[in-house]
């Protein structure tokens, strides 16, 4: 082996002397036989003036022959080849120092990085920076894995934030991909088409040709595929891509876009949840606004468009007829039934999907709050003479007659008769008196507490946009006019108002789950009538305690905000005497009548709308308030007195388990009669 390196150097040198002094570089031949690659390494560092560091991992031996003779680029790129071969790779130092370590491993040491300029050669191993401009790097960077050595020195990493290419293997290798990159990475043709349909309509012919394309063997890549948008404003088709893809596609669309053989064409739409009445209308001012356009502005309308609504035979309800266009409503099976051209149908198909949805529910709730607080405290003194009468104050409600008629009555045979009873009846509290000779005292005293405490929570649902009117309560007869007849004889005119709890609201669900409300509240009871007339039974009017709340509120769903309120504090004090008889001090309460009254009365009206988009939360709540009314039913239930006699109750059943209200009897005997039956042959 050493023979053959020396044969090797003095051929080199031989070559050296013979080409005179002009040629200065050096010529090596390459050929070593079974040679350690260690020895070869080091014969290579010696005729190159290289030092070179050896992984102790780089093992084997070198076999290659060279006939012609290299010089120091030729015969270094050589020593690189050879090393590629085998596995191995060489990175040069800052220093100049060159280090030889498996290929492996070469990718995560110091490779120089190169750039245009200085882009390496050969053999050598760097790492390149390729910047992508119009193709993204991540789709790219699988497609030049696959032209790489990855299981060697070669690796390829993508930087999406920058869309940049980090490329490292061979110099060879490395340029060849940086030269793909930049053949791959350029603005493709794609120029843009605009086809203006003049029969067809323009979201339908993109939807038609899109699934045409879909599954089209020619289309290699999605990048080549052409791209469709449909502008309905202009009723046109915008394509872009390559100029051969969308030649075809333009053809292809002049194809399709003809005029069909009859003026039109009628469908029938099923709704799901409007109502087909009300959308002819709508759908007539629509095609109005459509045909307007088709026909280049608004003048045109009024010659070509006649509408008129009527009332169809049959099951139509309601209709509209235009040139070329026909909207009819039928309400049975509650659907519309359109004639019309292809590009109009379309539109009016599109305005029916998004008015044809589920409308969102409010349940409102009234919270009606009411307490008032009464006091009231009456004391008198009358007196009175058989012979000359006496003092009277009617606030107590027994006049004097009746005092000395009940003393004479009582003094004579120690009885009352019926005219005396019924006035001492009809008073309320403690009257206490004597009689004596002429005359007679009484002394009456009244003192009175009335507390009421009203809780009413009226509640409604209804639709989004739709008044819902809630009314419990009684029809009271009042009389408007009375009317006299030669005879005598009295005519009253009696109408009936409705009092009791009132409630009316229009809600409107607004963005951010608020919703609008007009409402109108009203509570409402009857507080007294006045006295009849002689002539007839018939009450002459009432007095109604009314109170109203008519406003409009945003209220957030699930929230509970006041409408309006009362707080009212009265104190009345009346005083009824004797002059100068009632002033004299102490003894003036002998001839004097005096009340007093307090009154407190608070009232507060509260709304706590919740809006229901889906049956989830409707069945929800719907549950919970039926299971409030059964669990009342099952607490009166236990509350019965176990000695009374028993009473079958009828008790709602659990929800969502019986169809039909039985009582107890009943759904024995058709449980029984289901089990006779079930046991039937």
């Amino acid at each position: 082996m050493k023979k053959l390196v020396k044969r090797g150097l003095l051929v080199g040198c031989f070559y050296a002397v013979l080409s005179g002094p002009s040629i200065i570089a050096a010529e090596y031949s390459a050929s070593f036989k079974g040679t350690d690659i260690q020895e070869f390494i080091n014969t290579v560092g010696k005729n190159l003036n290289k030092t070179i560091i050896v992984d102790p991992t780089v093992r084997g031996n070198v076999n290659v022959r060279s006939y012609d003779l290299l010089n120091d680029e030729q015969y270094y790129q050589f020593f690189l080849s050879v090393l590629d071969v085998y596995g191995f790779a060489v990175v040069p130092m800052p220093s100049g120092v060159l280090k030889v370590v498996k290929a492996a491993n070469a990718k995560t040491s110091a490779i120089p990085v190169a750039d245009d300029l200085t882009s390496g050669s050969g053999d050598e191993v760097v790492t390149r920076v390729v910047p992508v401009r119009n193709v993204s790097v991540r789709d790219l960077a699988p497609l030049l894995r696959q032209l790489n050595d990855n299981a060697g020195v070669g690796n390829v990493v993508h930087y999406e934030p920058s869309n940049v290419l980090l490329l490292t293997g061979r110099a060879a290798v490395v340029n060849r991909l940086v030269e793909i990159v930049h053949r791959v990475d350029k603005v493709g043709d794609e120029n843009v088409d605009i086809i203006k349909l003049q029969f067809s309509s323009a979201s339908e012919m993109v939807r038609l040709i899109t699934a045409l394309t879909k599954n089209d063997k020619n289309t290699v890549s999605s990048v080549l595929t052409p791209k469709l948008v449909a502008d309905e404003r202009t009723n046109a088709v915008v394509i872009s891509g390559d100029p051969q893809n969308r030649q075809r596609i333009v053809t292809l669309i002049r194809q399709l876009d003809r005029e069909q053989q009859t003026q039109g064409n009628t469908r029938v739409f099923y709704l799901k949840y409007a109502k087909a009445k009300n959308l002819v209308d709508v759908l007539s001012g629509a095609s109005k606004t459509i045909q307007n356009e088709k026909s280049g502005g608004t003048g045109a309308s009024t010659n070509n468009t006649t509408a008129a609504a009527n009332t169809s035979s049959g099951s139509g309800s309601s209709a509209f007829n235009g040139k070329d266009l026909s909207i009819v409503a039928d309400e049975q099976t509650n659907a519309l039934v359109i004639t019309a051209q292809p590009d109009v149908m379309q539109e009016l198909e599109r305005i029916i999907a998004k008015l044809d949805i589920r409308r969102a529910q409010v349940l409102v709730e009234a919270i009606i709050v009411e307490v008032q607080d009464g006091d009231a405290l009456n004391l008198g003194v009358q007196w009175a003479n058989t012979n000359g009468g006496g003092t009277q104050f009617t606030a107590t409600g027994l006049p004097t007659s009746t005092v000395v008629n009940a003393a004479l009555e009582y003094k004579n045979d120690g009885t009352f008769s019926s005219t005396t009873t019924g006035a001492l009846g009809s008073f309320n509290g403690i009257a206490a008196g004597f009689y004596s000779g002429n005359w007679a005292g009484l002394v009456t005293a009244l003192s009175s507490n009335t507390k009421s405490n009203i809780l009413a929570t009226p509640s409604i649902v209804t639709l989004d946009n739709k008044e819902a009117a809630f009314n419990v309560g009684q029809e009271v007869p009042v009389v408007t006019g009375s009317q006299s007849s030669t005879a005598g004889s009295v005519f009253n005119t009696v109408e009936r108002k409705t009092v009791g709890t009132k409630l009316k609201v229009t809600p409107q669900i607004n963005e951010g789950d608020s919703v609008q409300m007009e409402i109108e509240q009203e509570v409402s009871s009857v507080a007294s009538s006045t006295s009849s007339d002689s002539s007839s039974s018939a009450s002459l009017g009432s007095t109604f305690n009314t109170r109203t709340v008519k406003n409009a509120v945003l209220v957030k769903s699930g929230e509970t905000v006041v409408l309006g309120g009362l707080l009212n504090n009265t104190t009345a004090e009346s005083v009824y005497k004797v002059p100068l008889l009632g002033d004299i001090p102490v003894l003036g309460y002998l001839f004097r009548y005096s009340g007093t009254t307090k009154s407190k009365q608070n009232l507060m009206v509260f709304i706590h709308p919740t809006i229901l988009r889906d049956p989830v939360t409707y069945t929800g709540i719907s549950s919970s308030k039926y299971n409030l009314f059964r669990a009342e039913q099952l607490s009166q239930e236990a509350e019965t007195d176990r000695l009374a006699l028993p009473v079958e109750r009828p008790i709602l059943p659990a929800y969502d388990t019986e169809s039909t209200l039985l009582s107890p009897k009943m759904k024995a005997v058709l449980d029984k009669q289901g089990n006779a039956t079930a046991v039937q042959p």
